[in-house]
């Protein structure tokens, strides 16, 4: 059973993304589940620290992007906004080159919150970071601004 608002479409999400944080970091949206959605980000010059490994700033990234995108997909995206709220991740592993994958499952969907699960990998299949994502769910009236 799905958790999705509608129909995810993730060309209309790449749209949105244009121009933005993903487009610098090569971020891609690559699935969405029944319940999870799935982005990949490449271990290059734009994602890594002066020691070469993958930077600790660009896995937050990763993570808090796909908890944005799967809340965006749970709500009446008309209605409401979806903005992160707070943040708290784990590196548990360096990576040095290659692609890694997040994948964002849910932990709590309530009316005015939620709570994502994820957990990013190498493409040797290892946990390498490991978060938890808060959004918040706000009416769009009220956010003010355009």
């Amino acid at each position: 059973m799905s958790i999705w608002h509608g129909n995810p479409n993730l060309e209309a999400s790449r749209e949105l993304e244009k121009g933005t944080i993903h487009d610098a970091l090569g971020i891609t949206v690559t699935e969405v589940g029944d319940d999870y959605v799935k982005a990949t980000m490449p271990v290059d010059q734009r994602t890594v620290q002066p020691y070469g490994i993958l930077h600790g700033g660009a896995s937050v990234v990763l993570a808090e992007s796909l908890g944005s995108i799967a809340s965006h997909y749970v709500v009446d995206a008309e209605k409401y906004a979806t903005v992160g709220l707070d943040i708290n991740a784990n590196h548990l592993r360096p990576v040095r080159s290659g692609m890694v994958t997040g994948k964002a499952t849910p932990i709590h969907l309530g009316r005015k919150n939620h709570v994502w699960d994820i957990e990013i990998h190498s493409d040797r299949d290892k946990l390498i970071c490991k978060a938890r994502l808060t959004i918040a769910v706000i009416k769009k009236e009220e956010l003010g601004g355009r």
